[in-house]
């Protein structure tokens, strides 16, 4: 059985409603796409939080799929006119094969080596040094994977400072990665908080799936208590605001990493944390660094 794949191009006022109405006269999925990626006319979409981005592309890509035998100008007219479109637009379209889509999917991740004894090995796959230090992670709604270099910076970080027994507190947990590496590597009490539940929520799961024991909440019930280790592997607009908390939960004598920032901010980052205890670069790595210090 082959599908249909069909793509047309409109503009950004009527890319969602189209995509709304297609899925409403039988379409099987929609998705829109910015037509100009690539060029330099290519339009960003996702900023960090409080910062202004644009709404939707100039020029939007469409793509549908549809059953094969689905009658692309009819349903194409009927959606069109939901959503206010001019007349039919002009569209392209391409066979897709059936596949194993979970097979094709759990095909491109494959075990990310951290270092010498840490690995992040998915669940399908058989770990490479099964005596390393695996944590099993597969990809899923809350960001941290361990392939980003920012994740890959604060994993090192904390291998290099994890002592036994330690308590940590990963500030904007996600996945659980960093929580779950440092339970992993000998901490005592792990915690993690995050904004979002679904973070929260993938985090337990994959905190039970690893073996290990860690607390994780959303930012709704407030942190408590001060930590021998803090991890805020955010983003510089957050960690400008939540510099206070994020210091205040530091325990005198002990470490701060912060992480989610580009080259270019960590001058500014290290200024509004130095308020609290001085700050320097750990590491970095591609446009990424890691900002480390003691406190006092």
């Amino acid at each position: 059985m082959a599908w249909q794949s069909v793509s047309f191009l409109t503009d950004a006022s009527h890319a969602e409603p189209v995509c709304d109405a297609l899925l409403g006269v039988g379409a099987l999925s929609a998705c829109i796409e910015d037509a100009d990626a690539g060029t330099p006319d290519e339009q960003p979409q996702f900023g960090e939080p409080g910062s202004l981005v644009s709404s939707g592309w100039h020029r939007s890509r469409v793509i549908v799929l549809l059953e094969p035998d689905a009658d692309v100008a009819a349903l194409l007219a009927r959606a069109g006119a939901t959503a206010g479109l001019a007349g039919v637009p002009a569209w392209n379209v391409e066979e897709v094969a059936e596949q194993n889509w979970v097979q094709l999917t759990q095909s491109q991740f494959d075990p990310i080596r951290v270092s010498e004894r840490l690995w992040i090995v998915p669940s399908w796959h058989e770990s490479p040094d099964p005596a390393a230090v695996n944590l099993i992670l597969d990809p899923g709604m809350a960001f941290g994977t361990g392939s980003h270099p920012t994740t890959r910076l604060c994993l090192e970080w904390l291998e290099r400072n994890v002592h036994a027994g330690c308590s940590v507190l990963d500030y904007g947990c996600g996945s659980g990665i960093l929580a779950i590496a440092a339970a992993r590597l000998g901490a005592g009490s792990v915690v993690g908080v995050d904004i979002d539940p679904q973070a929260v929520d993938a985090a337990q799961a994959n905190a039970k799936r690893n073996g290990v024991t860690a607390a994780f909440h959303d930012s709704a019930q407030p942190v408590a208590g001060a930590y021998d280790l803090v991890v805020a592997n955010i983003l510089s607009n957050p960690l400008r605001v939540l510099a206070p908390a994020i210091c205040d939960h530091v325990r005198s004598g002990g470490r701060l990493a912060l992480s989610g920032i580009l080259r270019e901010q960590s001058d500014e980052i290290m200024a509004i944390y130095g308020q609290w205890l001085p700050m320097q670069v750990a590491d970095f790595r591609e446009d990424w660094v890691c900002l480390t210090g003691t406190k006092p």
